[in-house]
């Protein structure tokens, strides 16, 4: 991915030709151009594109941005001036998070284990996903599975998926909590730990200036360089600030929250680190405004898939004025996506809900948690169990796992074998056949 072309100074063109400008309003097509580049939010070099003749590109772009100032919302945070605009898509989504993502869905009614069983799941692949954003090597099977082994982590990689992993847990836990200098730290030290170079640069704020941005796989090449380190302490208050009060002009929750992962991203805190406690931050804001579906979503794996769009919506934001409406715009589609990919998760989930009550019927020895496990191993069934596996997976605790893997055991469900030192426990297709 090359870096994308800088705007031009459109308020320079604005002063001295503006009777070009004034042609392009008499054209038609051109300033219907106008009016559907502006609804996309389109950035200059997207625009580039379009207009092929660059002496028009630059009069449309002017009128786009003169458009633009009539709806920016402005936002001061200590010496960064942000602006943004309510672009028309943003109503529908936002109305739909609103309904989905803090109401009420069938999935709420569901027994506890099941919406543990949802919500770990989820966690875990968001670890995975965050980490690999961050330069994580590995498999998505081989660290699932050894999130739900509780295996010990081999290589760096696989630490910074655990780390990951238990901050999203640690996250869930302090949603109440107001947003301090402190808890920031506390998040990147959790999210770091044992992984870095330096060892001092766990739970501290940078103290220097040798910190830049690289673009993507050439770090030579800088895409971004981050305040001055003296300036860090005093915009982190002030974000920490903004992100427990409630100001005077309405900002909208997930707008809130977007702006909260941009701002921690863009004014780069830490050594290492700024990726992965920026989304943990997003996800502790939404958790905290009563977006309780955030816990189910793994917006990261979304951005795995689009790290491009990522990346560039980052850029445009800063090389347009810091508008931040591009990085909005990417993030909401992030949630869209995001939260459609859930909805169909629950629905097959549901369905094997169907599937255990009919274990149970066959099997009213079995109670619910068991026939779960039980259909566990039927939709796996060349995969071998551990008890720890069993007891991350259902999230009860070790004693309660090794009973209903026992029992199940006992009753020729499944057949237990020693592995070393360890018990493993298969599917018995011919005592189930």
């Amino acid at each position: 991915m090359k870096l994308p072309k800088k705007p031009i100074n459109w308020k320079e063109i604005y002063q001295t030709e503006l009777p070009e400008i004034a042609k392009v309003i008499e054209e038609k097509e051109l300033l219907n151009q106008i009016l559907t580049f502006n609804k996309r939010y389109l950035y200059w070099s997207e625009v580039l594109y379009r207009v092929k003749e660059e002496h028009k590109a630059k009069y449309v772009w002017t009128l786009m941005k003169l458009l633009r100032l009539e709806k920016y919302e402005e936002l001061q945070l200590g010496t960064i001036h942000m602006v943004y605009s309510l672009i028309p898509e943003f109503n529908k989504k936002l109305h739909r998070f609103d309904k989905q993502l803090a109401g009420n869905i069938e999935i709420k009614n569901k027994s506890l284990s099941l919406q543990k069983r949802y919500m770990i799941s989820s966690l875990m692949e968001e670890a995975i996903a965050s980490s690999i954003i961050e330069g994580a090597s590995t498999t998505r099977k081989v660290a699932k599975s050894m999130l739900r082994e509780q295996r010990k982590p081999q290589n760096i990689s696989e630490k910074m998926i655990v780390n990951s992993f238990e901050t999203m847990q640690y996250v869930t836990q302090i949603k109440h909590k107001k947003l301090t200098p402190e808890l920031i730290l506390e998040i990147q030290r959790k999210i770091t730990h044992n992984t870095l170079e330096n060892k001092k640069d766990e739970g501290t704020f940078r103290d220097n200036n040798q910190v830049v941005v690289g673009h993507g796989m050439h770090a030579e090449i800088i895409a971004h360089t981050p305040p001055e380190y003296k300036e860090v302490p005093e915009l982190i208050n002030k974000l920490c600030e903004f992100a427990n009060s409630e100001s005077e002009e309405f900002i909208h929750p997930i707008i809130k929250g977007i702006i909260l992962h941009f701002l921690i991203g863009y004014i780069h805190s830490f050594n290492d680190g700024n990726g992965r406690t920026a989304r943990s931050i997003y996800y502790w804001y939404m958790l905290s405004q009563g977006y309780w579906l955030f816990e189910y979503l793994s917006l990261s794996r979304r951005i795995v898939r689009s790290r491009k769009e990522y990346d560039l919506a980052y850029l445009y934001t800063e090389y347009d004025e810091m508008d931040l409406t591009y990085f909005i715009k990417y993030n909401i589609t992030c949630i869209d996506e995001s939260l459609t990919d859930l909805m169909e998760y629950i629905t097959r989930k549901q369905e094997e809900q169907k599937e255990i009550k009919k274990t149970i019927q066959k099997h009213p020895e079995l109670n619910i948690r068991q026939a779960a496990i039980l259909e566990e191993f039927i939709h796996n069934q060349n995969k071998t169990f551990t008890i720890k596996e069993i007891s991350e997976t259902f999230r009860v605790v070790y004693q309660t796992a090794r009973t209903d893997l026992l029992l199940l055991a006992d009753k020729g469900f499944i057949t237990k074998k020693l592995s070393g030192k360890t018990f493993i426990f298969l599917y018995n297709e011919q005592n189930n056949q």
